[in-house]
């Protein structure tokens, strides 16, 4: 059996849409499963254990009449899997375009409604509800193909040359790192920095042998620069100087993760670790930490959650100030002072 998933972007959708792929897995152990992936996020997937293949895409590159024949390219190459299932988890216009080229024997998708990508399925699956989480909608595709849903199976495997690579680089043994992720896509969606720099300071001095590692993109330099200055002795600066794979590995190693609504607090999420998410204008109910979305922090305002990627309040990012980093201190230490506590 062959099987095409179509979920190019983004990292948090990515790692979310995953329980699909281990399940189908684990349930037909011998089948050729392959993934419609975004470029830049194909070092997620490298390697990956359960994967045939991953056929790459590049939407800048695609977008422009004069890379159409990549397009025809790879839709050629699509084409000749000769897929028995094409699962469509991105459910926008151009992936169920493709889903539909694939020409498998069998085409579901999600029932997103946002444009009209359902006519290109054989099977549409609505969202339970509005505020189904994402992963569960994602795995509400498996019922229609006859594969059981439960949770035993490895979300990500470690990889252990990366681990390892890790370590001798860094050296983070011998303390309690706690993982920050200050920033995110939308400028709307990250808490300020001089905030987690705050929470930094008052919990170090609560516990002796806690140190940050703050996660980022190069662009997130800055935000990582303004948290390690308040504490420079226990925090890690570790924005743009990691891969993908490292961040991964790097989370395993944490022991809780404190995070705007970005992919890494999926990743978090899914390494099993206690996630306190900060949210604003998006709503934790459908894209919070999977398991744990009551440690999701959140003022509702009556414009939040607004969806909205810029803030349009008379108060700019008045539902992120809300939250204050002492409230946020009073969640981790919590969390600290009982090891046993575990997402649910």
């Amino acid at each position: 059996m062959k099987i095409f998933i179509l979920k190019p972007s983004s990292l948090g959708d990515v790692v979310q849409a995953l329980p699909v792929l281990r399940l189908i897995k684990l349930h037909h152990p011998h089948s050729e499963i392959f993934w419609w992936l975004d470029e830049a996020l194909t070092p997620l997937l490298d390697g990956d254990p359960d994967l045939a293949g991953i056929i790459p895409f590049n939407r800048k590159r695609w977008s422009s009449p004069w890379r159409w024949n990549e397009v025809w390219s790879s839709v050629r190459q699509i084409r000749a899997h000769r897929f028995d299932w094409v699962i469509d988890l991105q459910s926008l216009m151009r992936s169920g375009a493709m889903a539909w080229l694939a020409n498998g024997a069998f085409t579901v998708g999600l029932d997103d409604a946002r444009e009209g990508a359902r006519g290109f399925y054989d099977v549409s699956i609505p969202r339970r509800s509005y505020a189904t989480h994402a992963v569960d909608w994602y795995l509400d595709v498996l019922p229609a193909l006859n594969v059981p849903v439960h949770r035993n199976f490895i979300w990500l495997p470690e990889r252990a040359s990366v681990a390892q690579a890790v370590r001798e680089k860094w050296r983070p043994e011998g303390s309690r790192w706690i993982a920050l992720q200050p920033g995110a896509r939308w400028l709307n969606k990250r808490w300020p920095a001089e905030y987690f720099a705050a929470f930094a300071r008052e919990l170090a001095a609560e516990f002796s042998d806690v140190r940050f590692a703050i996660f980022g993109s190069a662009a997130d330099q800055s935000l990582g620069e303004t948290i390690s200055r308040a504490l420079p002795d226990r925090c890690l600066d570790l924005t743009g100087r990691t891969s993908l794979a490292e961040m991964i590995e790097w989370t395993r190693l944490c022991e809780l993760m404190v995070t705007n609504d970005t992919g890494p607090m999926h990743v978090a999420a899914a390494l099993g670790k206690p996630v306190v998410g900060i949210f604003g204008p998006t709503d934790p109910r459908r894209t919070g930490p999977y398991g744990q979305t009551d440690r999701a922090l959140q003022h509702p305002l009556p414009c939040a959650p607004c969806m909205k990627d810029s803030c349009r309040n008379n108060k700019p990012l008045e539902c992120l100030h809300a939250i204050h980093p002492g409230e946020v201190v009073t969640r981790v230490a919590a969390l600290l002072a009982d090891g046993s506590v575990q997402p649910r």
